[in-house]
């Protein structure tokens, strides 16, 4: 009887056991599929980091759980495909537009995959369908970039910290005009110089404004030369035959000059036609040619003095002219 009895109490223990063996795995079969009693089908959506995810974790389509992660593989270092069990009656809900992205639950709970649907029309998605994915930044590397900020900002101050030091210290030309009296009042005397000298520069244009408005661009000389182009020109040409006449007249004299000097030596032909009376006579004439041709040009001198355009240069060269007279 008592052996009896132990043999049915190793059954019980035996059967005991594996019941709850079996309660523990249905319990972690129906942990981990969720929607195993439920219709479902299939999407994918390729990340190139899943942040943790696992295995089970949900999957919501704005802010509702709809499923979960079926399977993650992992084709290369940039490529993990995420394979998603989703129930099929969000199959009228999701379009082929919409984007996956890897999220977390709360600050700090498990990663899970969220879909969010996009703007504009699409056509609903299909079993198998894979949609586009986006990478948000990680909490770690949030977290990393903080830190990076953090540094920067510590070096900053202590950079800040050592100018303002420097500039209380009375260092550099910054810390001296704070605490250079002197110099702060020599800084607002110039820039008060600069203030009156810009003050004369705009008088001066206005005045210079004032006297340019007062000619009279149609009958005035300086109106005509100004805005003239053809006067302009005229002037120009003017004054440069002057200064051809002026040579060639110089030319003519030295000329002349050597001429005289052939006949008070009496060689070469000059001495000849001194004594001979046709050639005297045609010399002559000629004289009295260059004579009457000098006569023309004093006239045309004495037209150009009273010239409207260059009768202030005339005018000009007879007072330097007289100035030198007196000095």
């Amino acid at each position: 009887m008592a052996s009896k009895t132990s043999s049915e109490n190793i059954r019980l223990g035996v059967f005991v056991v594996t019941g709850t063996l079996l309660l523990l795995i249905a319990a972690y079969l129906i942990g981990s599929r969720q929607n195993m009693f439920v219709k479902t089908f299939a999407l994918s959506a390729v990340f190139k980091n899943v942040n943790g995810l696992q295995n089970g974790n949900n999957v919501r389509f704005s802010g509702i759980n709809i499923g979960t992660v079926n399977r993650i593989e992992m084709m290369n270092d940039t490529t993990i495909y995420v394979y998603m069990t989703i129930e099929d009656k969000m199959q009228a809900h999701i379009r082929k537009n919409a984007i996956a992205t890897i999220g977390s639950d709360g600050l700090v709970g498990s990663m899970l995959v969220n879909i969010v649907p996009s703007m504009g029309k699409a056509e609903l998605v299909q079993n198998g369908d894979e949609l586009q994915s986006y990478s948000r930044i990680s909490s770690q590397d949030m977290l990393s970039t903080l830190n990076v900020t953090n540094e920067n900002a510590a070096l900053l101050t202590s950079d800040l910290l050592k100018v303002t030091q420097s500039l209380m210290d009375g260092k550099g030309v910054l810390g001296r005009l704070l605490n250079d009296t002197v110099m702060a009042q020599d800084l607002h005397r110039i820039i008060a110089n600069l203030e009156q000298s810009s003050h004369h520069a705009n008088a001066t244009l206005s005045e210079l404004q004032a006297i340019v408005g007062k000619i009279d661009m149609e009958e005035s000389v300086a109106g005509v030369i100004l805005s003239d182009t053809v006067a302009a020109v005229y002037a120009r040409n003017s004054i440069e035959n002057l200064e051809t006449s002026s040579m060639e007249i110089r030319e003519m004299t030295k000329d002349l000059g050597q001429l005289i000097n052939g006949l008070d030596t009496g060689e070469g032909m000059l001495h000849l036609v001194s004594k001979d009376t046709t050639m005297a006579n045609l010399l002559m004439k000629t004289m009295h040619n260059i004579e009457e041709g000098t006569d023309k040009f004093n006239e045309n001198m004495e037209a150009l003095k009273h010239n409207f355009l260059t009768r202030r240069y005339f005018r000009k060269l007879k007072k330097e002219k007289a100035k030198t007279q007196k000095d």
